[in-house]
């Protein structure tokens, strides 16, 4: 069952883009990547809304996000957040172990 965590960091005048540049650029996002139990970690930048980055965060299970949240990197992170002034939403999504019932309705 993994979890995947929508985050919405919203900024001012680029500040939003500037972080995950920054989260990229630094390697901090490809060590979170890294982690054990990471499933993804993308920033995405919505089409109406140039002040917001998304990020979509999937982990395995609760542990892991329990593991990545205890890692010396969130200080890096936090303080990434703090440098940028950014306010964030945040929303949890559960996998459910049943097959998807939308497969006729997706292109692959």
């Amino acid at each position: 069952m993994s979890i995947t965590i929508s985050l919405h960091y919203h900024g001012k005048a680029g500040s939003a883009r500037a972080f995950a540049e920054k989260m990229e650029r630094t390697g901090l996002a490809d060590a979170i990547r890294a982690e054990p139990g990471n499933l993804q970690y993308r920033y995405f930048v919505p089409l109406d809304d140039p002040e917001t980055v998304l990020l979509i965060d999937a982990w395995e299970d609760q542990a892991a996000i329990d593991r990545h949240h205890q890692s010396p990197m969130m200080a890096q992170l936090a303080a990434l957040r703090e440098k940028y002034d950014l306010h964030m939403e945040a929303a949890r999504f559960i996998a459910l172990d049943a097959p998807p019932s939308d497969d006729g309705y997706i292109r692959k």
